[in-house]
């Protein structure tokens, strides 16, 4: 019982990781820094959660509880629309006004919680998205036994299904998929070509300008989609102006997996099983003996971090072209 509770519990700390993490792989490699990952996670969540309210409380389509699995797949396919157009802010700076990518990033990140807690003021007279009584998107009512009737009887299955949010298959699925897309597809190499020298991929027709704006907008999409993600089975009942800093651990995870998919998934694997002892220590024989409180190992993750980027700081596989802005014509 321990050990499955371990591994579900890791799990749910990896998956909003290694999307996140991807969506960054994915702007960087077409030659964008996307500092901004946590502002569109925080601007997808919080949309997201409104279009659930909205539909909740609607009764729109007989959606008369957040419960219907399919409203929580319309509600993760919300937040990746919203963080996409969101992101576009930081392509157009980089890309058309040519600023400094790292300072627009982080001016998303300022500019994201403010929004969220402005819009929140003004039409829930609170900063954060509450139940309200009817309306929550957590485990309370986004049931993780998403699974539960077909495989009660199967303990192969029963592991694997049981007890499993299916926001967490979705997002292995589209993992997969994309990080193939990536390596494998004609418009995935042009992606990848931009970030490494645009003016050879424009001396062979590619449009720079093209596919940057295409590789932002993959990127900000799984953002939103991982801060929807993370909102709606880590955080409690309610949706407020902060994703606690899972951006920025996503974007170190991006870099100690050296820009690689299949790196980025083995790093949010070991990060994820780091985020989730703060929960789980306490049924590890070991760590439940040593005098050490929760807080010590919820600060763990970031502490490694740290660690992580002072180690890999000189074996930076990054896109060599990445942060620079595109002119036509320069060699």
């Amino acid at each position: 019982m321990s050990a499955t509770f371990i591994i579900h519990a890791t799990i749910l700390c990896m998956i909003p990781l290694m999307i996140v993490a991807l969506a960054g792989a994915f702007s960087e490699h077409s030659g964008i820094i996307n500092l901004g990952l946590e502002g569109e996670m925080i601007f997808g969540a919080f949309i997201g959660c409104i279009f659930v309210r909205f539909m909740v409380e609607g009764k729109v389509f007989g959606a008369d509880t957040a419960s219907n699995q399919w409203l929580f797949v319309l509600g993760m396919l919300v937040s990746a629309l919203a963080g996409a157009i969101f992101a576009f802010l930081l392509s157009f700076a980089a890309i058309k006004m040519k600023a400094d990518q790292t300072i627009a990033g982080t001016a998303l990140n300022m500019l994201c919680p403010a929004l969220g807690c402005t819009f929140g003021l003004l039409f829930f007279n609170s900063e954060r998205i509450t139940s309200g009584g009817s309306f929550q998107i957590t485990s309370g009512t986004f049931t993780n036994e998403a699974f539960g009737d077909l495989v009660k009887n199967n303990g192969f299955l029963n592991f694997f299904f049981n007890e499993v949010y299916i926001s967490t298959y979705i997002v292995i699925i589209l993992f997969v998929f994309l990080s193939l897309w990536l390596y494998k597809s004609k418009t995935g190499t042009h992606i990848r070509a931009c970030g490494e020298h645009p003016q050879a991929a424009a001396s062979v027709g590619i449009n720079v300008f093209k596919m940057r704006y295409l590789g932002t907008a993959i990127s900000g999409a799984l953002a939103g989609l991982g801060g929807f993600v993370y909102i709606a089975t880590q955080t409690g009942t309610e949706a407020e102006a902060s994703v606690g800093g899972l951006g920025f651990l996503a974007l170190a995870i991006m870099i100690f997996g050296n820009w690689n998919p299949i790196w980025i998934g083995l790093g949010s694997l070991l990060f994820g099983f780091v985020q989730c002892l703060g929960v789980v220590y306490n049924t590890i024989p070991f760590l439940a003996s040593l005098p050490l409180p929760m807080y010590f190992y919820n600060m763990l993750p970031y502490v490694i971090v740290i660690i992580v980027l002072i180690i890999t700081r000189k074996k930076s596989g990054c896109p060599k072209a990445e942060g620079i802005p595109y002119e036509v014509g320069q060699r």
